[in-house]
């Protein structure tokens, strides 16, 4: 009965042994920290330059709808789409019939207006005359003074009288005016020289003018010659554009080509009903705020069409021998405060200081169990492994980001994998360096 027992305290002893075994061997695997396998890069000096990416259309500085302000059927159309005008030439003649006929009409009332005005004046001197003599008359005591007041009455009144004819004269004159005026406008001729870049009317159409209405658009006609890029930029680049800012500038149609251009206006207000909040079936919408940017191109260009697309390359801001890392080095990484020993008090004592936002021992532990806060880090190489950081950025361009606090020029800093970077390194992780894996980067 003995062995039995003897037998199964061994047997017992052999599995706590291999548990022990097995618990001691997981934490040391637990406590060797993998190896990250990293690219590196010096810190180093460069100019950069920040750019706003924008696109839109190209359209002529200056270009002129053509609409009449006056109604009427289109007789004469000597132009045609892509033609070359010069400022006078003809663009469009409407039937003026109706409008000579007003013309005939108001000199008519014209001339009844200045008979009327040459009668009255006539009347006016005689009534004066009568006036005149009548009042020698009455000074003698030979005329009484009731038929003295019926002269003077009838002066008066011939005066009223001519007063009155001289305003209609004046009325009927800025009558053959108006019509006049009208009937000029049945001839519409260039406002400038140009192209004709869009013609929407022909020959016997009947056209609305634009007293009461927005009228009738003939045609378009386009100073080629200047050409500008009009491009929608958002909310958060365009305070930082100018007039006199360069750009580069990519217009679809020429893709072997690149064009170079000038920020000549921006926009004060937002660009139709952008900014707004909609609300359909409960469920609001907002729309993007654009802002519209003119930027003329330097390079003349026959081929150029309005309404070709263009991309542009605005430089906002330039900086020259800035500090500066890839922009792959910068991620993010939550950061505790680092605590430091004050110099020991006469009573032996000291208090604990926070060395980055000045507080107590008390208010950094507080601040630590409570969570540290992610900022913009950059692993710093030191031996096999790495450092993170704490940096301020500036702004960056295609390739880097400035560095305006946090590191030296010449420091060793980890520069890739993407994987490695943004999710693998901690502070204090070992490192290789060396290609990153081809798997954990698809990861």
């Amino acid at each position: 009965m003995a062995k039995p027992k003897k037998r199964r305290k061994i047997i017992i002893l052999l599995i706590i042994g291999v548990v022990l075994v097995a618990l001691t061997l997981v934490a040391v695997f637990k406590k060797r920290a993998p190896v990250v396998a990293v690219q590196t890069e010096k810190v180093a000096r460069h100019s950069l330059t920040n750019i706003v990416v924008a696109n839109g259309q190209i359209q002529p500085v200056l270009k002129v709808t053509i609409s009449p302000e006056v109604n009427g059927e289109i007789i004469e159309l000597p132009v045609k789409e892509g033609q070359q005008v010069n400022k006078g030439d003809l663009l469009v003649k409407i039937n003026p019939d109706v409008y000579v006929a007003a013309v005939n009409q108001a000199k008519a009332g014209y001339e009844a207006a200045l008979a009327t005005k040459m009668s009255a004046q006539a009347n006016l001197e005689k009534a004066q005359a009568d006036y005149k003599r009548n009042a020698t008359l009455f000074e003698v005591k030979l005329l009484s003074e009731s038929d003295f007041v019926g002269f003077k009455a009838a002066r008066d009144v011939a005066k009223a009288q001519l007063d009155s004819a001289d305003d209609q004269v004046n009325v009927a004159k800025a009558q053959v005016d108006n019509a006049e005026e009208q009937l000029a406008k049945t001839t519409i001729t260039s406002p400038l020289t140009g192209t004709i870049t869009d013609l929407n009317s022909e020959v016997g159409e009947r056209v609305l003018g634009m007293t009461y209405n927005l009228g009738t658009s003939i045609m378009t006609v386009s100073d080629l010659n200047r050409i500008e890029a009009r491009v929608d930029v958002g909310e958060m680049d365009v305070v930082g554009i100018i007039p006199g800012q360069k750009a580069q500038l990519e217009v679809d149609a020429f893709k072997d080509r690149k064009f170079t251009g000038i920020v000549t206006a921006v926009a004060n207000s937002a660009l139709g009903s952008g900014g707004t909040l909609g609300s359909s079936s409960g469920n609001q919408s907002q729309q993007a705020i654009q802002f519209e940017i003119r930027i003329r191109v330097n390079e003349k260009e026959l081929a150029f069409r309005p309404g070709m697309s263009v991309t542009a390359e605005i430089e906002t801001e330039y900086r020259t021998n800035a500090l500066t890392v890839p922009l792959a080095s910068v991620t993010t990484r939550p950061v505790k405060p680092e605590l430091k020993a004050d110099p020991v008090k006469e009573d032996g004592t000291n208090s604990t200081v926070a060395t980055k936002s000045g507080t107590n021992a008390v208010t950094a532990v507080a601040n630590a169990k409570e969570g540290a806060k992610p900022a913009d880090v950059v692993f710093v190489v030191q031996g096999d492994h790495v450092k993170a950081m704490p940096v301020k950025i500036g702004f960056c361009d295609d390739n880097y980001w400035e560095i305006t606090d946090g590191l030296t020029n010449g420091q060793e800093i980890v520069s890739g994998g993407y994987r490695a970077v943004g999710h693998d390194l901690q502070d204090g992780s070992k490192i290789k360096k060396g290609a990153a894996e081809a798997e954990a980067e698809k990861k």
